[in-house]
């Protein structure tokens, strides 16, 4: 199971109709649990990869759904991480950033960002994610 932890705060901001706009913790949010169904113990955990530096605004807080296939687990995160974890361990397999631009097949600009709801689909092989929530 995914871990969210989310740390909302706030900053006086001029510029936004409030008069503040939120902010999130890079620091702190994330992770995943493995559970053992029959005694609900926790089997493994992974620890949650921090934000890169260069972020601002950013979580990795894991709010989305988790996506399983045998041996895999799939997670995404507030930061725009979709990742693959070994089922068994853990472990990162594998982990691309959707919080950037596409080159599209219709020429038109699109842009990812973060994942904070469905978890991805997994069809025919291929994963599909959902990218680009506006926080």
């Amino acid at each position: 199971m995914a871990i969210s932890d989310v740390v909302v705060g706030g900053e006086a901001d001029p510029k936004s109709p409030q008069g503040f706009r939120l902010t999130l913790d890079p620091k702190i949010g994330g992770g995943l649990h493995a559970l053992d169904l029959a005694t609900g113990k926790i089997v493994w955990s992974a620890k949650p990869v921090p934000c890169a530096t260069a972020r601002t605004d950013c979580s990795p807080a894991q709010s989305a759904a988790v996506t399983t296939i045998p041996g895999v687990v799939f997670s995404s995160s507030i930061d725009g991480h979709l990742r693959r974890y070994s089922a068994a361990t853990g472990e990162v397999l594998w982990d691309t950033d959707t919080a950037r631009a596409f080159e599209t097949v219709n020429g038109k600009a699109a842009r990812g960002g973060s994942m904070d709801a469905a978890g991805p689909a997994v069809v025919n092989g291929m994963v599909f994610v959902n990218s680009g929530y506006g926080q």
